[in-house]
């Protein structure tokens, strides 16, 4: 008897081609490059794969907060993200022992929304439960700060 796949499961895949540290990945029809700093063999002509790292944190966390504010019944409006990770080269440019990831994460969210603190608090701790994103970044055992402000969702016109 053939094993189903599970009815929930999406496959996300990407192909990606290059040469040098320079590359062309394809995802979804969608086609995009990557390069990295001079210091890192790169002539810096594309985002480097660690830009598009957190580039997915804040863009997987709109999204999911999105599904979780449908739940919520509470309206969201206008995104601003700030995303910083703290990467020690000493591994993954000089070789040295220990672990490459970045040291540390910080998450800084504004979202205008209608919800109040209580909901708030819900969609900030619902989104981070849920983001696969955020879930990679936080099981990876790097510091992780997480910090959302609630800003008003201006009238309907």
């Amino acid at each position: 008897m053939a094993v189903r796949p599970k009815e929930t499961v999406v496959p996300f895949a990407v192909h990606g081609e290059g040469t040098g540290v320079a590359q062309e990945l394809t995802a979804g029809g969608h086609v995009f490059t990557t390069d990295a700093y001079p210091a890192f063999g790169g002539a810096d002509e594309a985002p480097s794969p660690l830009f598009y790292a957190l580039g997915s944190l804040t863009s997987c966390n709109q999204v999911t907060a999105a599904l979780v504010a449908k739940d919520l019944g509470v309206q969201l409006g206008k995104w601003t993200f700030d995303i910083q990770g703290d990467l020690d080269t000493a591994v993954l440019v000089g070789g040295a022992e220990g672990n490459a990831n970045f040291e540390r994460v910080e998450v800084r969210a504004t979202v205008e929304t209608d919800a109040s603190e209580e909901q708030f608090a819900t969609l900030i701790s619902e989104t981070a439960r849920r983001c696969p994103v955020t879930q990679l970044f936080q099981r990876s055992g790097l510091e992780f700060e997480n910090n959302w402000t609630r800003a008003e969702l201006p009238a309907a016109v």
